[in-house]
């Protein structure tokens, strides 16, 4: 085996991700086997461990570093349950939506340049899962469409939606369309159409 470097370890710190998610789903309904779930989140610290040596050797930062850093970051973006010396606050907001209203309001403060809502969503993720962060993205922003030109009916369970996209699926492979790359290109042009349409208004 060749050296190691942040490069060659990224399919491996992936697949070691996707194994924890899958753990998690795999117990839904019947509890999640603790054991398999903490061996499976130790790989992607291990990923995480050998990142952090490689830029220790370049002398670029360490585990240490990274740990504080997120510590940080954690009290930083999360004041309604941290004070600013990381001792939790005497209360916490009532609902979810006030948190997340304090949170984003935070990372805009720490980046009040960036005037773009998808910025930062991974280019690499697979296209459902950007279609989805991208929609929550745009939704949080105060973005709002026009109705799809596609009518989808509403689902009444999780069960139902899956068996509807695997329909989509199935479709597209009829057809020789590759689904993934489709909604990759749907995604890029919704990102775009969004804030276009935003500022038309």
């Amino acid at each position: 085996m060749g050296a190691l470097t942040h490069e060659s370890l990224v399919e491996y710190l992936l697949e070691e991700a996707y194994e924890v998610a899958e753990t998690i789903e795999a117990g839904t309904g019947t509890g999640t086997d603790d054991a398999e779930l903490r061996g499976e989140l130790g790989d992607v610290l291990l990923q995480v461990v050998l990142h952090a040596r490689l830029a220790e050797e370049r002398g670029a930062f360490t585990f240490d570093d990274v740990a504080r850093g997120l510590s940080a970051k954690m009290v930083r973006r999360n004041p309604h349950v941290f004070r600013p010396d990381g001792s939790l606050q005497d209360s916490f907001p009532a609902t979810v939506d006030e948190i997340v209203q304090k949170w984003d309001a935070v990372k805009r403060a720490e980046r009040p340049g960036r005037r773009d809502p998808f910025e930062g969503i991974p280019r690499a993720l697979p296209a459902l899962a950007r279609a989805q962060k991208s929609i929550d993205r745009a939704a949080r922003a105060g973005f709002s469409e026009a109705r799809p030109s596609v009518d989808v009916p509403a689902f009444t369970s999780e069960d139902e939606l899956g068996e509807l996209l695997l329909a989509v699926v199935r479709s597209a492979r009829a057809g020789g369309f590759d689904a993934e790359r489709a909604l990759r290109g749907a995604v890029r042009n919704y990102q775009q159409r969004v804030p276009e349409q935003h500022q038309q208004r």
